[in-house]
């Protein structure tokens, strides 16, 4: 992006049924698609995605939410679930008058990305969704218990790695770009948060193992793509897959990175972020493996 182009950004606190949230909007001139709203997953933040940020601006109006439970927005209580969430983010579309929007969404924030798709579809324009599935599977179940008995007993160093050590490829499992400065990154990020990040970030590892991580139902119409990294462990390609197929939309592996791709890849997923928000063709790229459209299915299997 031109470094004179006038990016102009705005925190906005609002509040969906008592509980306060944080929304940063930022703009850069005229846009070629509807805004695009940003759904990270659980330990980040509205600063999570400026590396997004400016790579679409040029294109749109970049929407970043720290939801109830995230950041410095009013912690939310597990019995909250995904369909809270997706309502605020619609709340959250109607306060700031955006009309419909492109809807990005990884990890936990696909799941809410998802649900708004499903519960608001005249708010959705486009959806994308990244390292999501349709169940969690048994071993994150294992993982989200052990990790609330590590905060318990104040085991933070031992939470961050392990952490890691879930959320990354296993070394041997295949080629991942800047596997071992992301883990270290990611290391320090864990061990970094206060104890009301960690409470909340527990928080939502337990959300997810009491209530639905993907319905089947109702139908999204908004055009879809799914993605993940070729070598994701925590969230496979074979469960995007599914995923794909049960909303009838498009899959794809980004190549050389895990469940973390975001971070790793950040450059080419911002890109591939703008090419399907502006309706741009995503065959050969060098950073994708072939993309499959996927056949709509009744329910996802």
């Amino acid at each position: 992006m031109s470094h004179c182009i006038d990016i102009q950004t705005a925190d906005r606190e609002l509040v969906f049924h008592g509980y306060r949230f944080v929304a940063r909007t930022a703009t850069a001139g005229p846009s070629t698609t509807e805004p695009v709203v940003v759904l990270g997953g659980s330990s980040q933040d509205r600063f999570s995605w400026l590396r997004y940020e400016r790579r679409l601006l040029p294109h749109t109006t970049v929407l970043t939410l720290e939801l109830p439970g995230y950041g410095e927005a009013d912690p939310l209580p597990v019995e909250y679930g995904i369909d809270f969430l997706a309502d605020t983010v619609r709340h959250a579309t109607e306060a700031l008058s955006l009309g419909p929007v492109n809807v990005f969404g990884a990890c936990f924030g696909a799941a809410i990305a998802l649900r708004l798709a499903q519960r608001h579809p005249d708010r959705v324009a486009r959806l994308m969704l990244g390292g999501t599935a349709v169940a969690i599977s048994p071993e994150y179940i294992v993982a989200a218990k052990r990790w609330r008995r590590m905060v318990d007993d104040k085991r933070f160093d031992d939470m961050a790695q392990d952490m890691v050590e879930q959320f990354m490829a296993p070394p041997g499992h295949g080629v991942v770009r800047r596997q071992a400065a992301v883990a270290r990154l990611m290391r320090q990020r864990f061990a970094q948060l206060t104890e009301r990040e960690l409470a909340m970030d527990v928080d939502h590892h337990e959300r997810l193992l009491t209530h639905p991580w993907s319905l089947p139902s109702p139908a999204v119409t908004a055009p879809v793509l799914v993605f993940t990294g070729e070598h994701d462990t925590i969230t496979p390609p074979q469960e995007g897959r599914r995923v794909a197929r049960g909303l009838g939309g498009r899959f794809t592996t980004i190549k050389e990175a895990d469940h973390l791709v975001q971070i790793e890849r950040d450059t080419d997923l911002a890109d591939l972020m703008a090419r399907f928000f502006t309706d741009r063709p995503l065959d050969d790229l060098p950073y994708l493996n072939p993309v499959e459209d996927c056949v709509r299915q009744s329910q996802m299997t």
